[in-house]
């Protein structure tokens, strides 16, 4: 099966270290990180989308994505 996550967080060191876990187990970006202003907080939010293969598996709603 081939799974999805959107990683998203405010624009900091925080949001590189997660996508680069994600990376680092096997994760896989797609396509181009997003950016918006939050005009009232006055922050900087990103997103980023990752796919991952995990051969011999079956999808499920329940499934925990963060676990892979």
């Amino acid at each position: 099966m081939k799974i999805y996550r959107l990683i998203t967080d405010e624009d900091s060191s925080t949001f590189c270290h997660r996508v680069s876990k994600a990376l680092s187990n096997g994760w896989e970006l797609a396509g181009s990180p997003a950016f918006t202003f939050d005009a009232v907080e006055g922050k900087r939010f990103c997103a980023q989308a990752v796919t991952k293969d995990v051969p011999g598996e079956e999808y499920h709603e329940d499934l925990k994505l963060g676990d892979y």
